[in-house]
């Protein structure tokens, strides 16, 4: 799937770390097993024997774990290529219990094995399935120093508590332990004007039909208008919350762009299309000087 593009360059990055002068002759074969599991991933896209080489060695992992720290960096990569073998295999459903099945306790999942959960359940559109396990995890004291802490916290709260609409629980993680943790002042300020205007919106009543104007009879079209303007106006916001540091969305935003005018393919001479393409006009501007002003900014300095 293209949300697990990035996963086989994260896996291959800790099997190079892995591959330093010091590594010691017992870890060679798991470093060869994994280093073969990204080979069927990258060049011969053979799913299944990816995600059998994973399993194969996630066992030889099990049984000398406990020998050496650097045996807990080849069982996350084991579990990345396997994520992404499943992901690629629409076998999707499968991942959480699989991951569960390596790590037994839900807190034990390392930080980058959970993010692409949260990640790849939230594209196929089920975040809700990794809604307990996130919770769990965060609220783990152990886990408050894992390096990538501070990710899985802002995952879940933009790719699972605000889509769910869980807005006061999103809320307790940003002003609570989790988010005093894992967020600054102004992170936690960005969240909070996040959830509030999710909450704005989900409040808002539709304008009602000018009585002097008759309704526009529904169509398909129309529907998919809507969603399609609605979807623009969340990535709106959202680059905009990038703009402090979180999650760039350049390349989501072009997408939508590119599915508005696919699915959509409106006739601009058509004088009902003026309406819908002024407004997508007016958001491209707007997303557009979101993403820009920081740069014009820095230059005229």
């Amino acid at each position: 799937m293209e949300a697990m593009s990035n996963t086989s360059i994260t896996t291959q990055g800790a099997g190079r770390s892995a591959c330093s002068p010091s590594i010691p002759s017992s870890s060679t074969p798991m470093f060869n097993m994994l280093q073969t599991a990204a080979e069927q991933m990258m060049i011969h896209k053979d799913f299944q024997a990816v995600f059998d080489t994973c399993n194969k060695g996630l066992q030889s992992v099990g049984s000398l774990e406990q020998e050496e720290h650097r045996y807990s960096e080849f069982k996350a990569g084991f579990c990345i290529l396997g994520i992404q073998a499943l992901a690629e295999m629409n076998q999707w459903p499968g991942v959480l219990s699989w991951v569960l099945q390596q790590y037994e306790q839900q807190e034990k999942i390392p930080a980058k094995v959970l993010q692409i959960c949260i990640l790849l359940y939230s594209k196929v559109c089920e975040p809700a399935v990794m809604q307990e396990t996130a919770r769990v995890w965060l609220h783990c004291p152990a886990n408050s120093t894992a390096s990538g802490f501070r990710t899985v916290a802002e995952l879940y709260l933009l790719h699972i508590l605000v889509p769910l609409g869980h807005l006061e629980d999103a809320r307790a993680l940003v002003t609570g332990e989790v988010g005093s943790t894992a967020f600054t002042e102004d992170q936690r300020r960005t969240a909070l004007e996040v959830v509030e205007e999710t909450e704005r919106d989900m409040l808002e009543p539709e304008n009602p039909a000018n009585p002097e104007t008759p309704a526009e009879p529904v169509t398909p079209q129309g529907t998919v208008i809507q969603k399609l303007e609605a979807m623009l106006m969340f990535l709106h916001r959202r680059v905009r919350f990038s703009g402090s540091g979180w999650f760039p969305l350049r390349k989501l935003f072009l997408a939508a762009v590119l599915l508005y005018m696919l699915f959509v393919r409106m006739d601009p001479a058509l004088p009902s299309s003026f309406m819908w393409i002024s407004k997508l006009l007016q958001l491209i501007k707007q997303m557009w000087n979101t993403l820009l002003a920081p740069y014009h900014q820095s230059k005229a300095l």
